[in-house]
């Protein structure tokens, strides 16, 4: 799981604040709960205690004069584990309960009787607390004695504990059950984000018409969904207008440029021209040709953008393809001493315009053998890995720079300006190649290293199974 995803966060925030409010309630409700036990039971001991005084100070009781009986008759504080204490206000004790049969409390532990009435806990050696309630004989005169009356917190506390423990288990279910609730609605919540993310990622510059879903919600994703498809739009809109501003003055610059070509071949064919001035005219014919060369490649590069380039999509062999490129490619590069191969150990099979994809491979080989030094080699081969055909194009040249790999199929782009203009490149070439293989549903990629050289490699889907 991502952990710094949204739906992670959210999820985690509301588990989080759910466990944090049922752990404030657990802790408010375990505090109130033994406030109340410790109340509850203080107030039985204080009325045990009121008992234990109408009991001493009814008037037949002086005359049995057996305190402890009577005590033990009505109350019987050992058996059922509770202290009682009788004492004069100048300390002496009366009548003290014996050790309770429970072992619930030490009764040798308990404190003198303090001289004021009132309720408080004493902790013993181990640990455990009684709560003890101290009351005068007679609260209308100044008592003749005073009378405790005590009782271990130890149940009381034993069943906190098992509260305690309710609570602990019922945190954990309700964390749960929190983080499960919360990945569902989150999930829910979020499902209008995942079809936009979806629909984002298949729109490309090729099928910018295309628009993203806008959910019904009324809230802040149909909002986000709706100016998106409004930056969309502009988006097409201006690539619209550059791709026909491209197409038009490529298709405005065909004729005057071609005009000039003429009437420089013209002038360089009549006879006692200067030398020098032949030269000169030579040089402007060169670069009118490169001129041509550029206007006919954006020319043609528009026309595959806006999908109006004519396609005639065949079923044919990809290998026998590349090997009679390579054969008819091997005249340049005997120019420069170099050496091309082709490989293709298997017929491969493919869809598409076959003279379009025929121009990518010329493309890369003439990039190669531009860019390849004299004795060097350009390799071209074609095999099939699973339902794609790979194209490959290495050559032993002077290779790219890392920092330039990304930008290498870009327009224009030329990672020597001076060094590509003297081997008559123009930088589109390879954006050709781009665009060809993307509209057959294939990719390019490269791999290159400074010296070293640089490999192509290009994926086309196979063609489907029918008969030959």
């Amino acid at each position: 799981m991502n952990t710094r995803s949204l739906r992670f966060r959210m999820v985690t925030w509301y588990a989080l604040w759910l466990g944090a409010v049922f752990s404030v309630a657990g802790v408010l409700i375990y505090f109130g709960l033994r406030h109340y036990l410790e109340s509850n039971l203080a107030e039985t001991q204080r009325h045990r205690a009121e008992r234990i005084v109408s009991l001493v100070t009814r008037p037949d009781a002086a005359a049995r004069g057996d305190l402890a009986g009577a005590i033990t008759t009505v109350f019987a504080p050992e058996a059922s584990g509770r202290f009682v204490r009788i004492a004069k206000p100048d300390g002496t004790v009366l009548y003290r309960s014996g050790q309770p049969l429970d072992r619930s409390f030490d009764s040798e532990q308990i404190a003198p009787s303090p001289v004021q009435p009132g309720v408080r806990k004493e902790r013993q050696e181990d640990g455990r607390e009684v709560i003890i309630v101290t009351i005068p004989s007679d609260a209308r005169q100044p008592p003749q004695f005073f009378v405790e009356a005590g009782e271990s917190l130890t149940p009381a506390l034993n069943e906190l504990s098992r509260v305690l423990l309710t609570l602990v288990v019922g945190f954990v279910i309700v964390a749960g059950v929190a983080w499960g609730g919360g990945v569902f609605l989150v999930r829910h919540a979020l499902r209008p984000v995942l079809e936009i993310t979806r629909s984002a990622e298949g729109i490309t510059s090729r099928n910018l018409s295309e628009r993203l879903p806008v959910p019904a919600t009324g809230d802040e994703f149909e909002q986000l969904s709706q100016t998106l498809n409004g930056m969309i739009l502009r988006l097409e809109n201006a690539f619209k207008h550059n791709r026909r501003f491209l197409a038009d003055a490529s298709h405005e610059l065909r004729t005057p440029l071609a005009i000039l070509r003429n009437e420089l071949e013209i002038m360089i064919a009549r006879e006692g021209l200067d030398p020098d001035v032949r030269e000169t005219l030579g040089d402007l014919l060169e670069e009118v040709g490169r001129l041509v060369h550029i206007v006919e490649t954006l020319f043609a590069l528009s026309r595959f953008e806006t999908g109006q380039a004519h396609a005639e999509h065949t079923r044919f062999d990809l290998a026998q393809l590349a090997s009679s490129t390579a054969e008819q490619m091997c005249l340049l590069a005997e120019d420069k001493k170099q050496t091309i191969t082709c490989e293709t150990p298997t017929p491969v099979w493919v869809e598409g315009d076959k003279a379009r994809l025929k121009q990518v491979m010329v493309n890369l080989l003439d990039n190669a053998i531009k860019y390849t030094p004299a004795e060097g080699t350009v390799k071209l081969t074609v095999t099939a890995s699973g339902n794609e055909a790979i194209c490959e194009v290495k050559d032993t040249g002077i290779g790219i720079p890392a920092d330039a790999i990304p930008h290498i199929f870009d327009r224009f782009f030329r990672v020597d300006a001076a060094r590509s203009r003297d081997a008559g490149g123009a930088g589109i070439g390879l954006a050709i190649v781009k665009v060809i293989c993307a509209a057959h549903d294939g990719r390019i990629e490269v791999e290159s290293e400074e010296a070293h050289g640089s490999l192509f490699r290009v994926h086309l889907p196979l063609a489907g199974e029918k008969a030959i």
